[in-house]
């Protein structure tokens, strides 16, 4: 059983404790996961199991799509539900529907985002939380973000829900921080679901709780499957054999990552550049 298989991650359970679920379930000692999520998040987490936990460097980088929920007139130290109220607007006033999705447009882009304080990011060796809780002071650069897409979904006086499409890196924590500053008020990230790892999404998950031998074969992701989108090369004996001990081929055609296969049978993936193909992963 070698594949992806998409999670849906439900709350209070880390990625890792996701990890060990389908370890345990499936009796398979391979498995990891991309694109973690925080326990207090919901939605899709993609599985890797077997010889899939090869290809993990080609899924992390993938644009994700989160719906969020923001609670105004309230601030919080981790920038989410579960820090402490550090600050409180008393008289909150009613946002101009307009005024509201003209300043959720604007984050549209490229942009700097400086992370939260209260994230596993390292600084000279240490996570950015231990600095936090210690109180300690830090200097945190910002890091290269993009928002594809972000649209309101609802809205009453003191939440506003979105969905946003948006770079690996964003810490929707801090975009629903700087929505509310923006829009003259407080808030923290009171609920987030995330409902797309690129072309992943959540109909194509697996409840924690009906994982088993039989929905997995149905729902797995083969690793063939997932590189569809990539052009295929057909070797020989003789080249299958010069590939898989790594000696570099000459093929002249445009530079990327292509499927390889042996007659039709998928063997791995290869990397062209300069007209010579690289062995990248083994099947």
């Amino acid at each position: 059983m070698d594949g992806v298989i998409i999670i849906n991650k439900p709350k209070n359970y880390t990625s890792h404790d996701v990890v060990n679920v389908v370890r345990k379930q499936l009796n398979i000692k391979k498995v990891g996961h991309t694109g973690t999520l925080d326990p207090n998040a919901t939605g899709i987490l993609p599985i890797l199991i077997g010889k899939a936990t090869k290809i993990s460097k080609y899924l992390i980088e993938h644009k994700k799509t989160y719906i969020a929920t923001i609670k105004l007139g309230e601030q919080r130290d981790t920038g989410d539900v579960e820090g402490n109220v550090i600050k409180k607007e008393l008289d909150l006033k009613e946002i101009d529907i307009n005024k509201l999705n003209e300043t959720l447009k604007s984050f549209l882009g490229k942009q700097k985002q400086i992370p939260p304080i209260y994230s596993a990011i390292k600084v000279d060796g240490k996570k950015l939380y231990e600095y936090a809780r210690k109180g300690q002071a830090v200097e945190i650069k910002p890091r290269d973000i993009e928002i594809y897409n972000i649209n309101l979904k609802s809205y009453n006086k003191d939440e506003i829900v979105f969905e946003t499409e948006c770079s690996k890196g964003t810490y929707i924590r801090v975009l629903c921080e700087d929505i509310a500053k923006k829009l003259g008020t407080i808030g923290y990230m009171k609920d987030l679901q995330r409902i797309a790892v690129d072309k992943f999404t959540i109909e194509d998950s697996i409840n924690l709780e009906d994982l088993n031998q039989t929905i997995v074969q149905q729902k797995l992701i083969t690793i063939e499957n997932i590189f569809n989108d990539k052009e295929k090369i057909e070797l020989n004996d003789k080249k299958v054999e010069l590939f898989l001990n790594g000696v570099r081929l000459t093929y002249e055609t445009k530079d990327g990552l292509y499927k390889i296969y042996k007659k039709d049978k998928f063997i791995g993936l290869g990397v062209i550049c300069n007209n010579l193909l690289k062995r990248d992963i083994v099947i």
